[in-house]
């Protein structure tokens, strides 16, 4: 992964520093590190209607992407069918970590597996690779678009925003 650009969001009353003020902005590692360790993301999509529709759920930060699955038939699934785009965010308010990205569906069985390892590790779980039949479970693949994190202790001097340059088409 390209390592992405950071910059100071755009945030009018919050009496945020400038870039170079305070803890400066924060490196992409320091996202990449509560990504990785944050036990549960809440994932916003839409409905149909366009109203919003949170909900808890495990993911991993593998492959410079969030990571999750879902039953096919689950409201989010069925949002992000319609709707690839979606928001997710690290379980620590104090030093949160928001991404919002695309999300694909993944049906290779290779990568499946991958996944299913990445989710055992993490979790401590021994979950089959069956268990992620893609005729019934999906796996979900979300490349960021753009992130956001503030540290808890320099609220008006961390503020940082990353932009990822798109992924050029495979050929």
């Amino acid at each position: 992964m390209n390592e992405p650009i950071a910059a100071r969001p755009h945030m009018p009353g919050y009496s945020v520093q400038r870039a170079d003020e305070g803890s400066g902005l924060l490196p992409w590692s320091w996202a990449v590190e509560r990504l990785t360790g944050s036990h549960d993301f809440w994932l916003a999509t839409t409905w149909p209607d366009r109203r919003p529709h949170v909900m808890p759920i495990w993911g991993v930060w593998w492959r410079d992407a969030l990571w999750f699955s879902s039953g096919l038939r689950s409201r989010k699934a069925q949002n992000l069918a319609r709707d690839e785009r979606c928001v997710l965010t690290t379980d620590d308010a104090r030093n949160p970590v928001v991404v919002e990205g695309i999300a694909a569906r993944v049906i290779d069985p290779a990568v499946i597996a991958g996944f299913n390892h990445a989710v055992n590790a993490k979790y401590e779980t021994t979950y089959s690779v069956d268990f992620y039949d893609p005729s019934v479970n999906g796996v979900f693949r979300v490349e960021p678009v753009w992130a956001f994190g503030v540290a808890e202790d320099d609220f008006t001097g961390s503020p940082t925003r990353w932009s990822f340059t798109p992924r050029p088409p495979a050929s």
